[in-house]
């Protein structure tokens, strides 16, 4: 599947790896900007709309294994051999997926807030809920959405991120597919450890990445480190930019960050 991508230059050129970034459910690629921005400094970044989002392409088929092949055709044909590779919730199962995939060409890892687990619980059915009661009705105008949305869900910040999805013609995303997806998106297959660096970035508030997820992290990726942003929550980089940005910044510093 063709993916719309934004493929930007590195301000200052040398031998910096790109750094790609991969948004989580209900996103786009604009999600990750605040990182990709103060990042363009030194590495070109690539930031993408995963399948069912966005602008790229829908498919009845939503499940990690799909996504990380997209993504991974993308680099193809982009011919970006090594890269560093950044994830927000869902993106960041899609990019750990990708260390299965193509090992050797994953130079280091940060997934933000999500961690390699099935989770128990569904945190998205009033979203979801939500989402189709918009559709049902035929609205299209923000305002009205919102009304209609805070019937299934109480924290006006979610309603408006999901908000900038909504389009004359509907929802950017494909509500159906990732409705009949989530449970193999809640879910995750493990694979064989991968040894590259990683660094887990978890909101102090949130509970994707708490401790009791310490194990099944160090099985899968012995090499990972962990950092917590206090007074965040699940949108770890919209709500505290600037320690996010830092936190990657130290990380991306530590790697041995050439091209070969």
């Amino acid at each position: 599947m063709k993916l719309h991508y934004r493929l930007q230059p590195a301000r200052q050129p040398g031998d910096a790896l790109p750094v790609v970034l991969l948004h989580g459910l209900f996103g786009s690629l604009d999600n990750l900007g605040v990182l990709a921005r103060p990042l363009q400094e030194q590495h070109a970044t690539l930031q993408i709309d995963l399948r069912n989002h966005g602008l790229s392409p829908h498919d009845n088929d939503a499940g990690y294994a799909a996504m990380a092949g997209d993504v991974l055709a993308l680099l193809d044909e982009l011919q970006i051999e090594r890269c560093i590779v950044i994830g927000h919730s869902m993106g960041g199962k899609v990019a750990m997926t990708l260390t299965a995939l193509i090992p050797g060409r994953i130079a280091g890892l940060v997934v933000i807030d999500m961690a390699p687990v099935t989770y128990p619980t569904r945190h998205h059915d009033g979203v979801f809920a939500a989402l189709r009661r918009v559709s049902a009705a035929g609205i299209t105008q923000r305002t009205e959405a919102a009304a209609l949305m805070r019937e299934d869900i109480a924290d006006q910040g979610t309603i408006q991120f999901l908000l900038k999805s909504l389009r004359p013609e509907g929802w950017q995303f494909n509500v159906e597919a990732l409705w009949n997806n989530y449970p193999a998106l809640i879910a995750w297959q493990e694979s064989a450890p991968w040894p590259g660096p990683v660094l887990f970035i978890r909101g102090e508030k949130s509970p994707y990445l708490d401790d009791r997820y310490r194990q099944d992290i160090q099985r899968q990726f012995p090499q990972a480190r962990g950092h917590a942003i206090a007074g965040a929550g699940h949108w770890v980089h919209a709500e505290k930019p600037e320690a996010t940005v830092r936190a990657v910044a130290r990380f991306l510093a530590s790697l041995p960050n050439r091209p070969d």
